[in-house]
């Protein structure tokens, strides 16, 4: 289906599956904790070469997308939908394993820190490389993502999730969208930005319940789980035991938890 006829028809949306209720959940105050870092926004637009029209899937409130170019998005959440900025890109209910667009329809098709949602990832990445010419997904590669301080050593069982644990490996990606190369994404200390691994040199940050509700894993495991660790984090802050632990975190200005861009230049 052609870009104005998915938006002149809601047949074509209504077709699609009703997202899980729990990223409805999650996705409350997205808009106001999860917004684009300028330094990563420039990698992402650099990734996007000369693509003029752009197709973001699974694009939860718009963060990243260009305002230079024709974006389309597509999400499958009615709760990141509403938060949408009046002056974001259009966006149609969807799913990532059925895009109701022609081959070749888009320059470009991103996915942005959206993969390790996806029921059926293998599936949605080829929809991606089917529909666009060049693709750019922002992702993680897990084992680095695990061994982060706040997983690790305060909440654990979020290395065990299927969604982090069991996420594709960045060069499974790189081999199903034809990837021309794939490029480490460090995480300024100050990021804007905030993801799992974002606040890992301001670690009360992830005390804040609204912090930890936008960062979707702590959404997909036992509350009693997160509580141990939040209230395990809070006395080694107090205590200074968290600074003595991560001393050498403190003297950085980036770090790499191991995010990832993958991409294959449009053609």
């Amino acid at each position: 289906m052609l870009i104005g006829e998915l938006l002149l028809h809601n047949s074509a949306v209504r077709e699609t599956p009703e997202a899980s209720p729990i990223y409805d959940a999650i996705g409350v105050g997205y808009s106001r904790f999860r917004r684009s870092d300028p330094r990563i926004e420039a990698l992402i637009l650099a990734a996007l070469g000369d693509a003029r029209r752009v197709v973001n899937v699974g694009a939860g409130t718009g963060s990243y997308e260009p305002a230079d170019r024709a974006v389309l998005a597509v999400e499958p959440s009615p709760q990141m939908i509403r938060q949408r900025s009046r002056t974001a890109a259009p966006c149609v209910r969807g799913d990532a394993t059925r895009l109701q667009f022609e081959d070749g329809e888009f320059d470009a098709a991103m996915a942005i820190l959206t993969l390790h949602h996806w029921l059926q990832p293998e599936v949605g990445l080829r929809e991606l490389r089917r529909v666009a010419n060049g693709v750019v997904v922002f992702t993680f590669d897990p084992s680095i993502h695990n061994a982060f301080w706040l997983f690790r050593d305060y909440v654990p069982a979020i290395t065990t999730l299927e969604s982090t644990a069991g996420v594709l490996a960045v060069d499974r990606i790189a081999e199903i969208i034809d990837a021309d190369r794939v490029e480490p994404v460090l995480v300024p200390h100050d990021c804007m930005d905030g993801f799992g691994c974002a606040y890992w040199r301001r670690p009360h940050a992830y005390l804040d319940p609204d912090v930890r509700r936008c960062i979707s894993a702590f959404g997909l495991i036992d509350s009693r789980a997160v509580t141990r660790g939040v209230e395990r984090l809070r006395s080694d802050l107090e205590t200074r035991r968290w600074h003595e632990r991560y001393r050498l975190l403190l003297d950085l200005e980036a770090f790499d938890g191991g995010l990832r861009l993958v991409v294959r230049d449009p053609r």
